[in-house]
């Protein structure tokens, strides 16, 4: 059997083989926070006294790991026994790779009541950032998970009364299963009802494969640069929860593809995300990041509905307060495009807010235009040979049309992003109009370029990030592969739903949706259930009818290779009815 110090030490060695200096001396209280202090001087030209020392770590070792974790990132302030300040960042904030990584193990920390010793210990210019908690291959990662938090709960554990309260990360592995997951206040940190850490991670390449072994996540994770940019970049300190989440691989590569693809100039592109992945916060982390690239005059997140307005400015200010503000018109919009203050630097907005902004046939334009005034496009007019990056969320949908031209062509040095979970390939762009006639969507390909990263509803099944699928087969013979144009027949599928729907809702406790390939397909189906349902009231008096509900979106012909303007007078008709 494997012994624990034998994984630690192979640990350390491939450490040492990704460039980190191994400090054995390094094992108590004491000389933690003499290493800390050097490092601390050397960083930021100073040498302290014995009591000036004294006076700053008693000034930033918190049991607030939020506010612990800010201080880690931000510039701090001091003043020094003969008046001077001074102003001082505990690591190099500007660039994470020129820190010193050092790694330690069978640290001891000795405090008042508690005498635990972690196993190994990653620190950045003497911080501590990671501690990484092994097991025997015989012993599933989860007790060391189980460590960890009895570790936290202590009284003198060290993490709220020690240069330990800097702590971002923990790892734990038996060497061939390897999980990682943020430090947080102990209400975000405790384990779930299957006795599985919340949240828990495993490292994948871009390909969303799991790396599993230590080594192989050692060298995929902890490298110094990749460590320091997963610290600094890619963990995300919720300010209205005062948490820390650590993004998961696949935004973090999105995010790095993104910003890639801006750095170099290389057009356009979209991120195929399933539904519930997290595309919110993976579009915010992208906009952040480029809100300090200085070749970027602004950023604009834009989505296709007022409440997805307000429920994205929501979120993004959930996740950093105030970063970004309400449009109430178009007018606020034009306002802050042409703003040079940092903070309108990315924008929320609406596609329709854009649209009214380009069109100058709109009528707010063509009155401004009777009022002698200027329109919104000509106001804008400064920015068109600017560098503007637009994000779009789900971006399968209104981006297809008008708007999209309108963008390109009046700011032709802008590139576009999109985020959607169905993103529209040549196989599953046509469609059936209102009138029974064949159209075609755009391709995601067409409007977009090229596919940056693409993390399925596979992928998230297999990560447990959504619910799994549980298939009843209907009819006979459904092992056979049905054509295309083949469909099941209407009253068939109804009489089958109304027969189960009892038993699989648990007598009515959930909600079902029912998914069809057209609106003219949803439609048959409410006539049918009004048919079937009026029918059983007959047969049995205590039978209780269904609620029917009938959502569909916009008529797709706007967004259409074919241009056809169709009549949408029956979707219409319909819409009201139902």
């Amino acid at each position: 059997m494997t012994k624990e110090k034998n994984i630690e030490e192979r640990l350390i060695g491939k450490l040492v083989d990704l460039k980190y200096t191994y400090r054995d001396d390094i094992c108590d209280k004491v000389a933690l926070e003499k290493n800390f202090r050097k490092k601390f001087e050397v960083l930021n030209s100073v040498s302290l006294t014995e009591s000036e020392f004294a006076r700053l770590r008693d000034d930033i070792v918190t049991e607030d790991v939020f506010k612990a974790s800010k201080t880690l990132r931000e510039t701090g302030y001091f003043r020094r026994e003969d008046g001077t300040p001074l102003h001082y960042t505990l690591v190099n904030i500007k660039d994470w790779c020129k820190n010193e990584f050092e790694v330690i193990n069978q640290l001891r920390m000795n405090t008042s009541d508690s005498y635990h010793c972690y196993d190994v210990i990653l620190l950045i210019n003497g911080i501590p950032v990671v501690q990484i908690e092994l097991k025997n291959h015989q012993i599933v990662t989860r007790r060391a998970m189980e460590q960890i938090v009895n570790y936290k709960k202590d009284s003198g554990n060290g993490y709220g009364n020690t240069i330990m309260c800097f702590m971002q990360l923990f790892i734990v592995s038996n060497e061939y299963r390897t999980y990682y997951f943020a430090n947080n206040h102990n209400e975000h940190f405790s384990f779930d009802a299957d006795e599985r850490f919340l949240p828990i991670y495993q490292w994948a390449d871009k390909d969303n494969r799991k790396i599993n072994h230590l080594h192989c996540f050692a060298k995929a994770f902890l490298a110094k640069c990749t460590l320091g940019q997963n610290i600094s970049r890619y963990m995300v300190l919720v300010e209205s929860e005062r948490k820390m989440m650590m993004m998961r691989p696949y935004q973090i590569y999105a995010v790095k593809a993104i910003v890639d693809c801006i750095q170099q100039n290389l057009g356009n592109g979209y991120i195929w995300h399933t539904t519930g992945s997290g595309k919110t916060l993976t579009s915010f982390k992208a906009s952040t990041l480029l809100k300090d690239n200085s070749n970027i005059e602004k950023c604009l997140f834009v989505v296709d509905r007022k409440d997805l307005d307000r429920q994205t400015r929501e979120e993004f200010n959930k996740f950093q307060e105030s970063c970004v503000e309400e449009n109430t018109n178009t007018e606020t919009l034009v306002r802050r495009m042409l703003s040079e203050d940092y903070a309108d630097k990315i924008i929320v907005t609406t596609i329709q807010k854009l649209g009214l902004a380009l069109d100058e046939n709109s009528k707010r334009n063509k009155s401004r235009l009777k009022e002698g005034k200027q329109t919104y496009k000509e106001r804008l007019s400064p920015l068109r040979n600017k560098r503007v990056v637009f994000i779009f969320d789900e971006c399968h949908r209104s981006q297809f049309g008008e708007n999209h031209k309108s963008i390109k062509k009046f700011f032709p040095k802008s590139q576009l992003f999109g985020f959607t979970g169905t993103p529209i390939f040549d196989l599953n762009s046509s469609y059936t109009q209102v009138d029974g006639t064949d159209g075609s969507f755009k391709t995601t390909k067409d409007i977009f370029e090229k596919e940056l990263h693409a993390y399925t509803i596979t992928n998230a099944i297999d990560d447990r990030n959504v619910l799994s699928f549980h298939i009843d087969y209907f009819g006979e013979g459904h092992n056979s592969k049905k054509q295309k144009s083949e469909s099941l027949p209407t009253d068939a599928v109804v009489k089958e739903i109304l027969a189960k729907h009892d038993a699989v809702t648990n007598h009515r406790r959930f909600n079902a949706v029912l998914a069809t390939a057209s609106i003219n397909h949803a439609i048959d189906y409410v006539e049918e259930f009004k048919i079937q349902q009026e029918q059983q009231q007959v047969e049995d008096q205590n039978f209780t009818p269904l609620n029917i509900a009938c959502v569909f979106s916009p008529p797709a012909q706007r967004g259409a290779k074919d241009k056809t303007n169709s009549d949408n007078s029956n979707v219409d008709k319909n819409s009201k009815r139902y």
